[in-house]
């Protein structure tokens, strides 16, 4: 097996047991096992189970990259925040194991809390805190709004949909072909409320 096949095997043989037992939980032997390679091949492409587990976080996180480019776009703040639920919804989607990593790492913080997860948030919460400035400043939205609870509100409310969703399966459709619908209604809860 070339050396870039094996290094990514191992990577995706790793990326459920860590997103299921975290960091603390899943053994060397057990990450070789489920790649199918030698002990020695984990330190040997990442120095350790830990290195293993900082790779798949940067790889996890990388995916809110696509985010600077909605933050570069010249349209209207209200569109941006609809890009960013569709791309949210569309990142948990294509990446079903990354609310995991999240949930575990504020949870349970390992030391690539600092270094991967929390400048990956950060950098998400700071352009959504930019656009919903902007729009203030261009009179779109209510003055008397908090700009960090507003954009932690709709990140949270797109976020703890797809968190909830094993427990809440029997009584929500969570397909994917229900994602437009899903849209929609976050885009009027964020920009109109709930109030007739």
């Amino acid at each position: 097996m070339a050396d870039k096949d094996c290094r990514e095997n191992i990577i995706a043989s790793a990326v459920p047991l860590f997103a299921a037992k975290g960091l603390n939980g899943v053994s060397v032997r057990e990450l070789a096992s489920a790649a199918g390679v030698n002990l020695s091949m984990i330190s040997y492409y990442f120095g350790g189970k830990e290195g293993l587990y900082a790779a798949i976080l940067t790889e996890q996180f990388a995916i809110l990259r696509t985010l600077d480019e909605i933050d570069q776009m010249e349209i209207d703040t209200l569109q941006k925040f609809e890009l960013y639920v569709r791309a949210t919804v569309s990142r948990y989607r294509k990446n079903p194991y990354l609310l995991r990593f999240y949930t575990s790492e504020l949870t349970n913080p390992t030391a690539c809390f600092e270094t991967i997860v929390k400048p990956a948030i950060n950098k998400v919460v700071q352009m959504l805190l930019d656009n919903f400035t902007d729009g203030l400043s261009h009179k779109k939205f209510r003055e008397d709004l908090d700009p960090a609870d507003t954009v932690l509100a709709l990140a949270g409310m797109i976020n703890f949909y797809f968190l909830l969703e094993p427990a809440t399966a029997e009584l929500v459709d969570h397909t994917p072909e229900r994602d437009e619908k899903l849209i929609r209604h976050i885009m009027d809860i964020f920009s109109r409320g709930i109030l007739k």
